[in-house]
């Protein structure tokens, strides 16, 4: 009925390493059937730190089988069973990667000790193996090999079934349970709770940390899509080790839900969001003044530490306003399109370059963006754009009169950082929905 397993590896995730060593105790519920056990060549060095974890050396799997010539043995073995394991997804997603690469499609049932230990023994303070061992008395030999840590395992879970008053275990069996598949220190109940609204959630580690932040147009949703696979990747499996608690904000509609997740990205910078962190604008107007006293315009690449008057994703799009001001300040470009003065007084030549750039300024759109509170009937979700930049947001309940100025406006609403990511997704929304858009004249 039950496969026992634990595997030794050369590093943390399934994709760029191999296992060493495999231990499968077959397991009816009442008694073992069964065992296999051997040594892995995993074609590839073993890490220092692994050697030290282990004791498996290099040459101890020189002449050890490699995983595909004993892939078919470990197929059968576990094929029609339930694959156990203590933190079950680690080892099924070595497992079901590598059986993928010998041509066997693994899919199994499965059930984590972790999981399981929390639920029938709660309160413990610790439910990694050799812990949960200690406080349960269960004797451990040869820790951190295969075969030892196996045997550990199979009598941690006689001990759950034993102690299983509550039927846990049939609970975590019927059809497919998501707890299963939610990362080991995770309770379930954090992930089961979450309401199915639009929001921003956050996983954090064991020190309260914020590993990665997220949007949803359904909280609950969401968040259990994360845990749907067994992805065999760096950054999934490491990220599944790590977390030990989801918090998360709700929020009126799913485009403040996005706007949110952008600010708290660009606030936090957490490990393992990749998205954002690469997306900017490539090119940015900017002004220096040259050893004579002229402000010159110059379009470059943008740079971490110096505001730029305006960005833009193309360089042609910089090159294009940079003609516009230099022909609005009737000024020239130099051969490196550079703002250039012929024959003019510093004097002159600046204060040009400055009512071009107020001109330019000035054209900018400014508009409030609208849309209907998806939870709260009679409110209002708003964002403000004022002169090509993203003011800020809020919620305003419905009115008779709404404000008529920029001002009266900014007095309902939070200020926000000013991004071009948020300020895309604003301008995108306005132009799918221009009905929702409120124009402001220039100069209001």
């Amino acid at each position: 009925m039950y496969a026992i397993v634990d595997i030794e590896t050369t590093g943390g995730h399934a994709a760029g390493n191999g296992i060493t060593e495999i231990a499968i105790v077959l397991h009816d519920g009442h008694g073992v059937e069964g065992r296999y056990h051997t040594l892995i060549n995993p074609g590839q060095s073993i890490p220092r730190y692994i050697v030290s974890l282990t004791g498996i050396t290099n040459e101890m799997v020189a002449t050890a089988p490699g995983f595909e010539e004993i892939a078919p043995t470990i197929y059968n073995l576990l094929e029609g069973r339930i694959f156990v394991a203590h933190n079950v997804n680690f080892d099924y997603s070595f497992l079901k990667h590598h059986l993928a690469n010998a041509g066997l499609d693994l899919s199994l049932k499965k059930l984590c000790t972790v999981r399981l230990a929390r639920k029938v023994f709660p309160g413990l303070p610790s439910y990694s193996l050799g812990n949960l061992c200690r406080s349960l008395e269960i004797p451990v030999e040869d820790r951190h090999r295969a075969l030892g840590d196996t045997m550990a395992t199979v009598q941690l879970f006689e001990r759950i079934l034993q102690a299983d008053v509550g039927s846990v275990v049939k609970e975590m069996l019927k059809g497919r349970n998501g707890d299963q598949y939610l990362p080991p220190h995770l309770p379930a109940d954090q992930v089961n709770s979450l309401p199915h609204v639009p929001g921003v959630y956050y996983f954090l580690n064991q020190k309260q940390q914020i590993l990665y932040v997220g949007k949803a147009t359904n909280l609950h949703k969401r968040v259990k899509s994360h845990f749907s696979n067994n992805d065999g990747g760096k950054r999934k499996q490491e990220m599944m080790r790590q977390i030990y608690q989801v918090s998360y904000r709700t929020t009126p509609s799913e485009l403040m839900a996005l706007v949110l997740e952008s600010q708290e990205i660009r606030r936090i910078w957490p490990p393992f969001n990749r998205s954002q962190k690469k997306f900017h604008q490539q090119y940015g107007l900017y002004a220096f003044t040259d050893q004579k006293g002229y402000h010159r315009l110059i379009i470059e690449k943008t740079r971490k530490n110096l505001p730029a008057i305006y960005t833009f994703n193309l360089i042609h799009e910089g090159q294009g306003l940079l003609r516009k001001i230099s022909q609005l300040a009737e000024i020239p470009l130099d051969q490196n399109g550079r703002t250039w003065s012929i024959d003019m007084t510093t004097e002159h030549y600046n204060s040009r370059i400055r009512a071009a750039l107020h001109t330019i300024q000035a054209s900018l759109p400014s508009f409030i963006l609208l849309e209907e509170n998806e939870q709260v009937h009679h409110e209002q979700v708003v964002y403000l754009i004022e002169k090509g930049r993203f003011y800020g947001m809020g919620v305003v309940k419905d009115r008779k009169r709404f404000p008529t100025s920029i001002d009266e406006w900014k007095s309902l609403l939070e200020p926000c950082p000013d991004n071009d990511y948020v300020r895309g997704l604003i301008y995108q929304y306005a132009m799918k929905k221009p009905h929702c858009k409120i124009d402001f004249d220039q100069g209001t």
